[in-house]
């Protein structure tokens, strides 16, 4: 069976028609959105596993003035360095495909969300 059910052996990437390459851009479009939730939920998740146990040893009613800071400064660093892993981490992937020869511009899309890279 062809691409999206066609039947067809002719029905490849490159001769699909323009109903099967809109319903290959949804496709696309759908696994990047899951895949930024994904990657937002897990960093929540880092997040509240190292910054909050770390800055707040006994959780209570309120959050001191220390405790706000050290929760705030740590979220900003946890995220910036996520950050930076990320794009090294998309960088070493494309550089990997170019080398094994694979369609990067069709990867790097799926992989950054189609904007060239995560900035959460």
């Amino acid at each position: 069976m062809g691409l999206f059910g066609s039947s067809t052996p002719a029905a490849t990437a490159s001769t699909s028609s323009p109903e099967q390459q809109e319903i290959k851009t949804a496709i696309i479009k759908q696994l990047q959105q899951e895949a930024a939730m994904n990657n937002a939920r897990q960093l929540i998740g880092k997040v509240n596993e190292h910054c909050f146990d770390h800055c707040v040893p006994a959780p209570g009613a309120t959050m001191t003035p220390g405790e706000s800071s050290c929760l705030s400064s740590c979220m900003e660093k946890y995220i910036s360095l996520w950050n930076v892993s990320s794009k090294a981490y998309l960088a070493r992937a494309a550089s990997e495909r170019k080398n094994a020869g694979i369609d990067t511009v069709a990867m790097n899309s799926l992989a950054t969300g189609g904007s060239g890279g995560s900035s959460l």
